[in-house]
């Protein structure tokens, strides 16, 4: 709110600006309350409002394969082996621990996305891997 004293013809007017929109303004002139329109032209604001719908994304299906092709269960991060829990021949069911992960100091246990059958490890504990290194496969 921006205050202002005006002196005209010996009268004394305490002016008070408060809302400012387009053309309008409130104002408040010696306690009184007044709307009024200016006429010139005020300059829009430069940066525009933009509403945007929120964004939704569609339900992700997750596709379960039976037989088929092996599965190979990969790396998420580079780090080092910790612990092997299976070993070739285990059957294994989803979300049962396959093996332990150390990456940036932090234990992360690797969990089958489906039941399988693990078909071949391809590293032992103590072992530094790659992201996205094939650490097993699976039936």
């Amino acid at each position: 709110m921006k205050n202002f004293k005006f002196l005209i013809k010996g009268k004394k007017y305490d002016v008070s600006i408060l809302s400012h929109t387009g053309n309008v303004a409130r104002l408040k002139v010696n306690d009184e309350d007044y709307v009024v329109e200016i006429e010139r032209e005020t300059k829009p604001d430069k940066t525009p409002i933009v509403a945007r719908p929120a964004v939704q994304e569609p339900p992700k299906e997750i596709e379960k394969k039976t037989g088929g092709p092996k599965t190979e269960i990969k790396s998420p991060l580079p780090g080092i082996i910790v612990r092997v829990f299976v070993k070739p021949g285990d059957s294994v069911t989803k979300n049962q621990a396959l093996f332990t992960l150390e990456a940036m100091k932090m234990e992360n246990e690797i969990k089958a996305e489906r039941d399988g059958v693990i078909s071949e490890v391809k590293v032992t504990p103590g072992q530094t891997v790659m992201q996205d290194e094939v650490i097993m496969e699976m039936n």
